[in-house]
């Protein structure tokens, strides 16, 4: 011991085992031509599973903790993931004022629900402990997407924790480029290719596939799909050695399933074929008031059972989940009558919102979407602060908003949730291969759907809707997009399923998959899938996949069409209307002036608004024409260079002993001399003009001060 410290120096066999005991394991393999590694047991020991991932020079930090005991009072597994942006990945400072991270970028929230999507459905569905999956970014190759890192090391943390996971799963992007199809491209590459296809996989099946496409055709979409799952599998082999090595044993969990016996005894209170007439309905309302009579006759029966009424709610739930999976997978009968490939009741129609730029209202049964699009020029597009360095902007954004009211319930908007965001980025994602190039229509473009009411699949209603407001605000989109929704309900073996078109609400709810898919007459342009079992077999997805194509047919042609079949020719009567113009880009700051002056008299002149790019186009918006043809004008005035014997027009600003100064654009003027005012003598200035008096000038050259030279007199000869 230290004299005088109270301390013992540790011999060298202790230092020795603690050095032992600090070492960790680092696992590699080789994916798509670059290393992906992890270590193991270097950082992060506190939590259940924790994966140190790299990927090229991207290094991902991926947790997964789970708390000791089940959480009170909820009916669902309380799964959280946390996919976190940090600038210093990329070597920049936050944006905003206190230069700390604020809320999570719109990636964040979407790359959190590609990782949930997957792993969610490998969670024992009776389990109600909370389970955290934290993604932390920390550096950042363009090579390497960390999206996808996040994911593999998502599922990698999860498998060598102690939680209980019927994993491994696996994820693989795959991106389009020159025609070929690349696995895991790099971030360039991902965003300006022709496919951006995400698709995770366990062992033996595809769990969940999400695409942003060029309106891809289906069989080619089938192909990149199923090369992605292939990828997949190498990954799993690597996750289950690493696993076999450092694995933590599963430990035990406290069920909630609800017993057989309780299940017993509510039929006997109420029958199946009870439960089958009550169920069968195409009215959401009448339904769950049904649902609410057989819960108070089942409460009142059971009123001395306290175990049965404590799981009374999971257990009528769970009977009518029953009741309607054996209707469709056994009877082929859909709880709203429907065969099995028919959509519901359809209606759709154009310009219900007055002096907005472009409305349209698209209707599939108790479903119901409201989009509303706005134009305005280009420097209104949305900022976008994020680890891509290749976007950097947004022109067009697609909003979503599912008030409380859609499904007749109350509760105070709290603004946009993830759902919320993930079904705007669908609809967005599926609209943005058909629109026009700036080019084409210099505008940024928003387009908000507002659900008036649901009963399942609103993302793909409002993909139908935006696509005719688009059209009724005169963007000349190249081609209608429509999206449809297909379930399915499994039995015990993989040949026994039952796909279903176009699927409501409880179908979603108790089905086995929402797989929904949107494009246009040629091809694929976005899908994302959720499933809540252990994948799906090829047949499966090859059906899916064909059901949603028949569908967006069908309501392209026989319901989109009719309410309006293509662009309007010109932008409506409230929406801005933009001219543009290209200028020197050695001339901006004569239209700019000093502190902005010259532009600012301009836009106060003529009420345009006028932007201007560092290569010298000037884009000129206004809501009257005129005035936008005024602006133009004198910004071509002020970037002319001009030579003797040019005719202009213009306004006396100032009057001087010796002449006349004439603005004949903002901040620009030349003088007319005295001399050269009439073709008789002239006295006093005063005589023949006045201050803001309108005259038409020629150009005689320059003065020995520089200054343009005017002359009445020569218009007068001239004409």
């Amino acid at each position: 011991m230290d004299k005088g410290t109270g301390y013992r120096r540790p011999d060298a066999d202790e230092t020795k085992k603690e050095r032992k005991e600090d070492m960790y394991k680092t696992y590699a393999m080789e994916l798509a031509g670059r290393t992906l590694s992890v270590d193991i047991g270097r950082v992060g020991k506190q939590a259940n599973g924790c994966a140190f991932m790299h990927y090229g020079e991207t290094t991902v930090l991926c947790t997964a903790t789970e708390s000791a005991a089940p959480r009170e009072g909820v009916d669902f597994f309380p799964l959280s993931v946390e996919y976190s942006e940090k600038a210093y990945s990329i070597g920049k400072f936050p944006g905003g004022f206190n230069k700390r991270e604020g809320r999570p970028s719109e990636n964040a929230i979407l790359t959190s629900r590609v990782i949930d999507r997957p792993m969610r459905p490998l969670f024992p569905k009776d389990m109600r402990n909370d389970v955290t999956l934290e993604c932390l970014v920390m550096s950042v190759d363009p090579e390497c997407k960390p999206e996808l890192v996040a994911m593999i090391g998502a599922a990698l943390a999860t498998s060598i924790s102690d939680i209980p996971f019927a994993g491994p799963c696996a994820t693989t992007q795959v991106g389009l480029v020159d025609g070929k199809p690349v696995i895991n491209p790099g971030q360039k590459d991902w965003d300006t290719g022709d496919l951006r296809l995400t698709v995770a996989s366990t062992a033996d099946k595809v769990i969940m596939i999400e695409a942003g496409a060029n309106e891809v055709p289906e069989q080619d979409m089938l192909a990149y799909i199923y090369q992605a799952d292939a990828v997949n599998k190498q990954i799993i082999a690597f996750i289950n050695k690493i696993v076999a090595e450092v694995g933590k044993p599963k430990q035990d969990y406290i069920s909630v399933a609800v017993p057989e016996e309780e299940f017993e005894a509510i039929r006997k209170v109420v029958t199946p074929e009870e439960m089958e007439q009550l169920v069968f309905t195409d009215d959401k309302q009448t339904r769950e008031h049904n649902m609410a009579d057989v819960t108070a006759k089942l409460r009142e029966a059971f009123a001395d059972n306290e175990a049965y009424l404590a799981n009374l709610g999971d257990a009528v739930y769970q009977y009518e989940k029953k009741t309607i999976r054996k209707m469709i997978l056994k009877d082929h009968k859909r709880p709203d009558g429907r065969e099995l490939t028919q959509i519901r009741p359809l209606a759709a129609e154009a310009d219900i919102i007055p002096r907005v730029h472009g409305s349209a209202m698209f209707t599939r049964g108790q479903t119901q979407i409201c989009d509303v699009v706005t134009l305005a020029p280009l420097s209104e597009a949305q900022k976008v602060e994020g680890l891509d360095p290749n976007i950097t902007e947004k022109r067009y954004i697609h909003q979503y908003n599912f008030p409380a009211y859609s499904v007749g319930e109350t509760k105070v908007s709290r603004g946009p949730g993830r759902r919320e965001i993930g079904h705007g980025a669908l609809a967005e994602r599926a609209l943005i291969p058909v629109l026009p190039s700036i080019e084409e229509f210099p505008y940024s473009i928003r387009a908000v759907s507002e659900t008036f009411e649901s009963n399942g699949s609103t993302s793909m209603g409002s993909t139908c809707a935006s696509c005719m407001a688009l059209m009724a605000a005169g963007v000349p989109i190249k081609k209608q997009v429509a999206g449809i929704s297909c379930g399915l309900v499994t039995g015990d073996t993989d040949d026994d399923f039952v796909l279903l078109t176009d699927i409501q609400g409880l179908e979603d709810f108790f089905g086995d998959m929402d797989f929904k898919v949107t494009g246009t007459h040629d091809g694929i342009t976005a899908i994302q899938m959720d499933i809540k079992i252990h994948g799906l077999t090829r047949p499966i997805v090859e059906g899916a996949i064909q059901r949603c194509k028949d569908a967006r047919e069908y309501i392209m042609q026989s319901v989109m069409t009719p309410a309006i079949a293509e662009p309007r020719k010109e932008v409506g009567k409230y929406a801005p209307k933009i001219i543009f113009t290209q200028i020197d880009p050695e001339k901006i700051g004569d239209v700019v002036g000093k502190q902005g002056k010259v532009i600012n008299e301009i836009i106060k002149r003529t009420g345009a608004q006028i932007d201007i790019e560092d290569d010298g186009k000037v884009s000129i918006c206004g809501s009257d024409k005129n005035a936008l043809a005024e602006a133009k004008k004198m910004v071509d005035i002020i970037v002319t260079d001009y030579e003797e014997g040019q005719i202009l027009e213009g306004t006396v600003v100032s009057i001087k002993e010796f002449g006349a100064f004439v603005e004949f654009a903002p901040g620009k003027e030349g003088m007319v001399h005295i001399s050269r005012l009439t073709n008789h003598r002239v006295e006093h200035v005063e005589d023949v003009l006045s201050i803001g008096q309108h005259v038409t000038v020629k150009c005689i050259g320059k003065d020995r001060m520089g200054r343009m030279s005017f002359s009445m007199k020569d218009v007068q000869q001239h004409q």
